[in-house]
């Protein structure tokens, strides 16, 4: 397996830990406000570089006293088919995983929780779960298939017995207060729901470069109201 890009130190990523990011390129969303579009394209369709698996090995046994865990993002890390094998061996070195998802891929997302390969998921929940605001919100790109399985990790990582978070994006014009509650009230008995910033900086989308983001107060107000359905709601790059 080769990834697309590598944080080598991260106190973000994965609660409480210091990890090592990792990126994969392709995805099957298109969604306007993502600020990962180099990575949306295809391997094989640029000239980007690669890092090998190897080398991230080997990167990972230098650092094993001082790193805790690796963060496999993108991307859409699970249209990779390589990917039990690569968290397997990162397993392996003895390190912690986790995983970012937009959970259109459900098969793999089960694979990966049966075999223990990962301890922490996060799922992208890009918007209200009907297929058109959710068409919106990818970017035009979301096949009938990828809603039904959307909805099926949503449902597995609910049951799931390991970490899991799901988060939003809150962007004004795609998301109403009302949809975020909605959100919500759908994750209901999930343990953790996160809503984030939205950034329009290098949005990939220039028309969503000039939109004006929710104030934190704004964001605030929703997440009070999402608790209603979600244990744990926190906001984030607010």
């Amino acid at each position: 397996m080769k990834f697309a890009g590598m944080i080598k130190q991260s106190l973000v990523d994965y609660p409480g830990e210091i990890a090592t990011v990792l990126f994969t390129r392709g995805c099957n969303f298109c969604c306007p406000f993502c600020h990962n579009g180099n990575l949306l394209i295809k391997p094989g369709k640029t000239g980007a570089d690669y890092i090998s698996l190897q080398e991230v090995l080997g990167f990972l046994n230098e650092r094993k006293n001082f790193l805790d865990a690796v963060v496999i993002s993108g991307g859409e890390p699970c249209l990779n088919q390589e990917l039990p094998d690569a968290l397997s061996k990162i397993k392996d070195v003895g390190y912690l995983t986790k995983l970012d998802t937009n959970g259109s891929r459900t098969t793999m997302l089960s694979e990966l929780c049966v075999r223990f390969l990962i301890d922490y998921v996060a799922m992208d929940v890009k918007g209200v779960l009907e297929y058109k605001k959710y068409l919106e919100a990818c970017g035009g790109r979301l096949s009938t298939e990828d809603f039904f399985n959307i909805k099926g990790s949503i449902h597995l990582l609910k049951n799931a017995d390991m970490e899991v978070e799901f988060r939003t994006t809150v962007v004004p014009g795609l998301h109403k207060p009302e949809d975020i509650i909605a959100i919500a009230r759908y994750l209901e008995g999930a343990s953790k729901y996160s809503l984030q910033q939205f950034n329009p900086r290098d949005t990939l989308n220039p028309d969503y470069h000039h939109i004006k983001p929710y104030t934190r107060e704004d964001l605030q107000v929703m997440a009070d109201e999402c608790r209603k359905y979600v244990k744990e709601v926190r906001l984030i790059n607010v």
